[in-house]
């Protein structure tokens, strides 16, 4: 755990090797990438941590100031206390905070991944209202079914993502239970992520190796989304992993990991070339 003067942030680190952080999304603690970490099989430095109002992180935001850069400094301060130049990787909403954080330039990144980002400001900025709307639809009926008093309203977006109806019924009893609790959390995350703008321009400045992980069973609006993050960063890789949806990490763990593996030795292997290259002699 990391004290602060605003709070506590959840920080755990196992394993040696190139150091990756990992960034959970909504409804979730660092407890979500056991798979992933699992599937990697101790060849990598995993350090993990919750977001804001989850696990035992701290909430700071409130409903008139949800800005997303309460949760870059989570992860600013996670990245810091991990030491060096990390490789960050972030699922969900934790994508979306670790592309606000690479974007934001105020920790030594060595590679960024994202898995299924909800970009939805990128899609308004490019025109996709269609997708863009899908995005809105379903949370303007999530939140109405929370303030009418459904305690199970959370189902909605859940199922949305699952990309079929019975998404959240399927799931464990605890992870229903702890998804229902942190609600009003996830709505705080959803005014975070509307908040937080994605001008083209920006992502196209990004100058470190880029991964984009999407599910080729996800819903239309999210595939694309993600589709546009890696068309307007310059040389991002997308990878659409077959017959997974947007829990990847916990249902398609291994192949996850593989694209991970990968993009973190490929971008350690291109940051010992560029070290070489600047002490070779003139």
């Amino acid at each position: 755990m990391i004290e602060d003067v605003r709070g506590h942030l959840d920080y755990d680190a196992v394993g040696a090797g190139p150091t990756i952080v990992l960034v959970p999304g909504s409804c979730s603690t660092g407890a979500a990438w056991r798979p992933i970490m699992d599937a990697l099989g101790g060849r990598f430095r995993c350090v993990t941590t919750s977001l804001l109002g989850y696990g035992r992180t701290t909430e700071r935001r409130t409903a008139r100031d949800p800005s997303i850069t309460h949760e870059t400094d989570v992860v600013e301060a996670v990245v810091r206390r991990a030491g060096g130049r990390v490789h960050l990787v972030g699922h969900s909403f934790g994508g979306l905070v670790s592309l606000a954080v690479a974007l934001g330039g105020r920790v030594p990144l060595a590679s960024l991944t994202i898995a299924e980002a909800p970009a939805m400001e990128l899609l308004r900025a490019c025109g996709e209202h269609h997708h863009y709307q899908a995005f809105r639809q379903m949370t303007a009926t999530y939140f109405a079914d929370f303030e009418r008093g459904n305690a199970d309203a959370i189902a909605t977006m859940i199922d949305f993502y699952g990309g079929v109806a019975g998404t959240f019924a399927a799931w464990p009893p605890r992870l229903r239970a702890y998804a229902a609790e942190t609600t009003p959390v996830n709505i705080l995350d959803w005014a975070s992520a509307y908040g937080f703008p994605l001008p083209p321009a920006a992502l196209a400045a990004l100058e470190m190796p880029v991964l984009i992980a999407r599910g080729g069973a996800s819903p239309p609006a999210v595939q694309r989304a993600n589709g546009l993050l890696a068309e307007c960063i310059d040389g991002a890789t997308l990878a659409t992993l077959r017959g997974a949806a947007h829990f990847m990490i916990a249902t398609h763990a291994h192949e996850v990991a593989g694209l991970i593996a990968r993009h973190v030795l490929a971008a350690e292997a291109r940051l010992t070339s560029l070290k070489d290259k600047a002490t070779a002699p003139a």
